[in-house]
């Protein structure tokens, strides 16, 4: 597969900047959400199940454990980013936080931190907090969860924020010299290729350092799977992600990094569409598509 070649990938990014490969190693810092605990909403968003990608049981382990456990499975490199996944991991008080991104980069084997959240959970105290490891060296990563840039399906989806929420917050971010990488779902209900394209258009002209795009999943526990089961909505092909996140990737300029093209969930909980139960299809089907019309950033 020659994606690497195609795509400014991270961990090529990463491999060329530190001599050497560098993996994430994903956490569970028992955060909720303020869309499922009630201060924005309940229920969370429509197509979110978090068990269809993190380990709920994680949490209830130190998180010098849980980066123990995640090299030794891993094993693949010799130095790592600490990535807190699950929920909102910027939703709890600072000291809370500072705790936490402490325990991760006192192994010396961690060289930053990648911080998954949302848009409208990211105070400027988080946002000071973060720059600190920043300027003490490390390597910082705000990961947004944004999905579509269009407001029309952002309350489709249940979000609880708007796109400009998210320009606020990535501005905020890249003015202090924080890293963003923007999370997109292609085939969102409702949405066509077209749709995509914008939204990665406005993403790009907001200011962005990384990109990370997955194809909507159907997983049990979402409010998105009774819609799926009584046959309101239905489910991307994977013929039609690999054209479209090809073409994101296209018309993508050469110094963003994309993070992922693809991703997988976990059976029995991935319902639809079942090509996404294992992440290397979709990555070897948009391969073979810029392989014909052309690599990253061809398309401008």
């Amino acid at each position: 597969m020659q994606l690497q070649k195609l795509v400014n990938m991270f961990g090529g990014d990463l491999a060329r900047r530190y001599g050497q490969k560098v993996h994430k190693l994903s956490l569970h810092g028992g955060f909720s959400c303020p869309n499922r605990d009630g201060t924005i909403g309940r229920g969370g968003c429509t197509f979110c199940h978090v068990a269809s990608f993190a380990d709920e049981s994680s949490q209830h382990h130190s998180i010098a454990r849980q980066l123990a456990s995640q090299a030794e499975r891993v094993n693949r490199a010799s130095r790592y980013l600490a990535y807190f996944q699950a929920y909102t991991s910027t939703w709890a008080e600072v000291q809370v936080l500072r705790s936490m991104y402490q325990q991760a980069i006192e192994l010396t084997s961690v060289v930053g931190l990648c911080v998954g959240t949302r848009p409208d959970c990211v105070p400027d105290s988080v946002l000071d907090l973060l720059n600190g490891y920043r300027e003490a060296g490390y390597e910082v990563w705000l990961e947004l969860g944004l999905q579509s840039a269009h407001d029309k399906t952002l309350r489709r989806i249940n979000r609880g924020h708007d796109f400009a929420c998210y320009q606020q917050t990535a501005r905020r971010a890249r003015e202090r010299g924080l890293k963003v990488c923007s999370h997109l779902i292609v085939g969102l209900p409702g949405e066509t290729a077209q749709h995509n394209l914008n939204t990665l258009d406005r993403v790009v002209e907001t200011g962005v350092d990384g990109i990370k795009l997955h194809p909507l999943h159907i997983v049990q526990g979402s409010i998105m799977a009774k819609a799926w089961q009584a046959g309101r909505i239905g489910a991307i092909e994977l013929d039609e992600y690999a054209m479209t996140a090809g073409e994101m990737i296209r018309h993508t300029p050469l110094e963003i990094v994309y993070h992922r093209v693809s991703a997988s969930a976990r059976r029995p909980t991935l319902l639809a569409p079942l090509w996404c139960e294992n992440r290397w299809t979709g990555m070897v089907e948009i391969s073979r598509y810029l392989t014909l019309h052309g690599g990253q950033g061809s398309a401008l």
